[in-house]
């Protein structure tokens, strides 16, 4: 029912009928249930977003699932370490890593046992000296980062923590180039810790792998000096691999740079790739094991080289099951099979649309994957990695601090609950004595200051009636359509709550 505005007598409709019936608890309180953010049982910790850094957490879920470099971060020395007593209680109660080393070693312990749904990666990103705000170049971070992180445990005493970049991702290939006139051949062995392959014009993965090691002519202006001829000579130069990693990473060259803009821009074009990768017809020697199963996919969403949201699927080493990681949500597939899904949707229609292929089984088609990895295929059973006990002291301590947060919650829903309860009551006990009767005392209140009393979102102030005053202080007639008549009693526990005035009595 409508409020009758111009009578001061009418009391319906002014906000009363949220009081009236029965009310759900949680329209008591805006807190959310904080254990809502409470991890689940076997399920993966996300990590925020602090602003645009969501392809940082996309690599720290991928370095995160594998289990040997973090077992070897777990190995590596800390001063942390040297801030416990041997039961493992941190001496300093205010302790926080310092080095790359240490925040990655933190981050990956809360990652591991944590009791939150997400964590914070703030102060591993503030020691890289990242800008949250503006989203870098996520391959040149990746390779940026295993070069600082290379050189930092280089210095470590233990040579599995000290070589543990090279072993996992470092391979060797070599620039061999002939000469034309003498064959004489000239190598350059170099290491590689990802292959930058070229996808322009290609569909498949092993097609940019074939671009990759195909022959090139030296000639004209491009000729090669000869240390036998003493010449330029026209030549051939091409990369053989020589060696492979555990872990081969696989950058497929989305962003380019375009010519006629002066600015990078993205392909977005299909590329095939498998879930099983042989690499024996690319390599140098034939006789080794290289057969390589895919284990993570980096995707970059959105049609700008500038802009846009990565998320990583990643399979979980110990179960072979797919997940993905998305900032703070984490999704697992259904079954064991990567599904990419509506990561192939475009944020926005690009110019050339171009038709999904057909995938065969076990295959896989792009046009937002940026950085496949693979690992090498073998038959030992996962490694089982725990947390050190320094550590875990942090985890711990940290898991105090957010049960001590989830109790804080829960008390104040539970008081909030408590007090809306108690307002009901009260609202419903004097809506009922609200009207005044005929021959009774009675007071005018400003209506809008009753309509807030009866708004459960906004908490009564001192009542104000001065906006319907006449120059003598008494009720203007004019005004009367904004104020409603009122039984004392209720004026009377109004005044004495919230004060306020001047009383219209």
């Amino acid at each position: 029912r409508r409020n009758c505005r111009g009578n001061p007598n009418c009391l319906v409709g002014i906000g009363e009928h949220v009081w009236l019936g029965e009310i759900d608890e949680n329209s008591f309180h805006n807190i959310d249930d904080p254990n809502c953010e409470r991890r689940k049982k076997n399920a993966f910790v996300g990590l925020t977003n602090l602003g645009a850094t969501c392809y940082v957490n996309t690599f720290l879920q991928m370095w995160f699932l594998n289990l040997e470099l973090r077992q070897a971060l777990y190995l590596c020395p800390s001063t942390c370490s040297d801030h416990t007593t041997r039961e493992g209680d941190p001496k300093d109660k205010d302790y926080e890593p310092q080095t790359i080393c240490e925040h990655l070693q933190y981050l990956f312990a809360l990652l591991q046992n944590s009791k939150r749904r997400y964590i914070d990666p703030s102060g591993f990103v503030k020691a890289l000296g990242l800008d949250t705000g503006q989203q870098q170049d996520a391959q040149e971070f990746s390779k940026l980062f295993m070069s600082l992180l290379e050189d930092t445990l280089s210095k470590q005493k233990n040579p599995d923590v000290r070589n543990i970049v090279q072993k996992q991702f470092c391979g060797e290939y070599a620039y061999v180039t002939v000469c034309n006139q003498c064959g004489r051949e000239s190598k350059l062995v170099s290491k590689f810790y990802e292959l930058e392959l070229n996808i322009q014009g290609h569909k498949q993965l092993t097609d940019c792998i074939t671009e990759f090691l195909k022959e090139e002519k030296l000639e004209g202006d491009n000729r090669y000096f000869c240390e036998t001829c003493q010449s330029k000579q026209n030549a051939t130069r091409k990369i053989r691999l020589l060696s492979l990693p555990c872990t081969l990473n696989l950058q497929l060259m989305r962003f380019v740079f375009d010519r006629q803009t002066g600015h990078k821009k993205k392909l977005n074009t299909y590329i095939g790739f498998s879930e099983l990768l042989d690499m024996e017809p690319f390599m140098e020697q034939k006789n080794g094991v290289y057969v390589y199963e895919l284990s993570a996919v980096l995707i970059h969403r959105g049609v700008s080289a500038y802009s846009g949201h990565y998320i990583a699927h990643v399979k979980d080493p110990q179960t072979g099951e797919w997940y993905k990681f998305n900032d703070e949500d984490i999704e697992k597939m259904e079954g064991k099979k990567l599904q990419l899904g509506i990561e192939e949707d475009l944020a926005e229609p690009s110019k050339s649309q171009t038709r999904k292929p057909k995938c065969g089984k076990g295959t896989h088609c792009s046009r937002n994957a940026y950085m496949l990895v693979y690992r090498l295929q073998t038959r030992e059973k996962s490694l089982t990695v725990e947390v050190p006990a320094f550590l875990q002291e942090l985890v711990e301590r940290d898991n105090c601090k957010f049960e001590e947060w989830c109790n804080e919650m829960a008390e104040m829903r539970k008081q909030s609950v408590a007090r809306g309860k108690i307002k009901h009551e009260e609202v419903k006990e004097l809506y009922k004595r609200l009207p005044a009767e005929a021959g009774s005392p009675y007071d005018f209140i400003s209506l809008e200051w009753l309509q807030k009393w009866l708004d459960e979102s906004t908490p009564p102030k001192p009542i104000d009636n001065t906006a319907c005053l006449c120059s003598h202080g008494k009720l203007h007639p004019d005004k009367i359509s904004m104020m409603k008549r009122i039984s004392e009693y209720v004026a009377d526990f109004f005044y004495r709550r919230y004060g306020g005035g001047p009383r219209l009595n």
